[in-house]
């Protein structure tokens, strides 16, 4: 059966609006389309090919487990979902760990365990959770609530109560929010799909101490910083400021789809048999593969890896910037890189994301004025060198028809 991008406009709901051509076949940081066209890939899935596009090791993985056993339903454990996690405890402060299929489900599933926690210790008013404005956790009608994105959670009807947002970074805000009716504080520890915006430490650090004062927990979406992406397993180590969960999923699969909510043993215990549960979560196949990435990414020249590789895009994109000054600054940690436009060009991110394309680039915006970078962690360097020249030359076709 012949499909194009006309056949998507046909049969698929139209709440995405995917580019002209279809990827087919994928190689490392290489993607390759239905004519047989080569791109390189800064998209990196939307941070989710930690390793690139079939790794061979990942395959191994998921060929040698399915050809043992795909799915058991909850019913019964596993035992790629006991090793995957052994080593996720293992690696980090979390002492118990479930899994889901997705970073949303990873996230409602710390919500609600936050909110029975707060009614099983302290009662029922201690049901408000503070987030942040920008902030991304999901697209389940609780998590993009607590999204602070309006655009995202308008429009389909009356939300889920006791949510409430400030501005990331503003401590004063904040303070004014939080109270002994707080049961949760969730935020990003680099936020994404906001603007690639770093947390400034006395912030993250003064929040912490509050949660701590106010017997509130302190939820980390890690969904996408997580599994290496800013050169620390996960972003909370470069922070000193440990959460009381975390969620991860994207990267932790190397594509294929897992999440996985992390916590202690004292809060976890709030989740009793039935109070919660995922059909596929935690399914062998999934389990097996993200151990595979989990090994592989998790030594010290994956991730020392990753602080290099941010400081050639960091170098090249002056150099560019220099000839072109397009960009106010190069935000973000690891790589997970945001290219900030200047006031020039204010509201054209998507302009860049198409001329990269048309370039053979794969990269991602965050909002109207960010032009997105999160490629695999190995990505090698001629790659990088080889993208940045095609990206260059879109930012080249921008300012010359301006």
């Amino acid at each position: 059966m012949k499909v194009t991008r006309a056949t998507f406009d046909e049969v698929m709901v139209p709440n995405y609006n995917p580019a002209g051509m279809i990827p087919v076949k994928g190689e490392g940081s290489r993607v390759w389309d239905q004519d047989g066209a080569e791109y390189i890939d800064f998209a990196g899935g939307i941070a989710v090919n930690v390793l690139g596009h079939c790794h061979p090791e990942l395959v191994n993985a998921l060929n040698e487990q399915g050809s043992k056993l795909w799915h058991l339903s909850n019913v019964f454990t596993n035992e790629p979902a006991l090793r995957l996690a052994s080593k996720l405890t293992e690696a980090t402060f979390a002492e118990r760990v479930y899994f889901a299929n997705s970073g949303a489900e990873a996230n409602e599933a710390a919500l609600k365990l936050a909110r029975r926690y707060a009614l099983e210790n302290f009662g029922e008013h201690k049901s408000q959770i503070i987030a942040f404005n920008k902030g991304f956790h999901g697209r389940t009608f609780f998590t993009v609530t607590v999204g602070g994105q309006a655009a995202y959670s308008d429009g389909f009807g009356p939300k889920p109560g006791a949510v409430d947002h400030c501005d990331y970074n503003d401590l004063a805000a904040f303070e004014a929010l939080i109270s002994d009716n707080t049961c949760a504080v969730m935020m990003e520890p680099l936020q994404g799909e906001g603007g690639i915006i770093s947390p400034e430490p006395e912030f993250v650090a003064r929040v912490r101490e509050l949660c701590n004062q106010h017997n509130a927990l302190l939820i980390f979406d890690e969904v996408q910083t997580g599994v290496g992406r800013t050169g620390h397993l996960y972003a909370y180590m470069g922070l000193e400021v440990t959460p009381d969960i975390l969620t991860s999923a994207k990267a932790l699969g190397g594509g294929f789809p897992i999440g996985a909510m992390l916590t202690t043993a004292k809060i976890a215990e709030h989740l009793k048999p039935g109070t919660h549960g995922s059909t596929y979560g935690g399914n062998p196949l999934a389990c097996a593969v993200a151990e595979r990435a989990l090994d592989i990414v998790n030594n010290p020249e994956v991730l020392e890896g990753v602080v290099k590789k941010e400081q050639m895009f960091r170098d090249y994109l002056a150099e560019i910037n220099n000839k072109y000054k397009v960009f106010s600054e190069i935000r973000g940690k690891g790589l997970l890189l945001g290219c900030v436009l200047n006031d020039d060009y204010q509201g054209r991110a998507r302009d860049f994301l198409v001329a990269s394309a048309d370039e053979h680039l794969m990269c991602l915006v965050a909002g109207t004025n960010v032009v997105r970078f999160a490629p695999s962690l190995i990505i090698p360097e001629e790659d990088i060198k080889e993208g940045l020249v095609r990206f260059e030359r879109a930012i080249a076709s921008i300012v010359n028809q301006k």
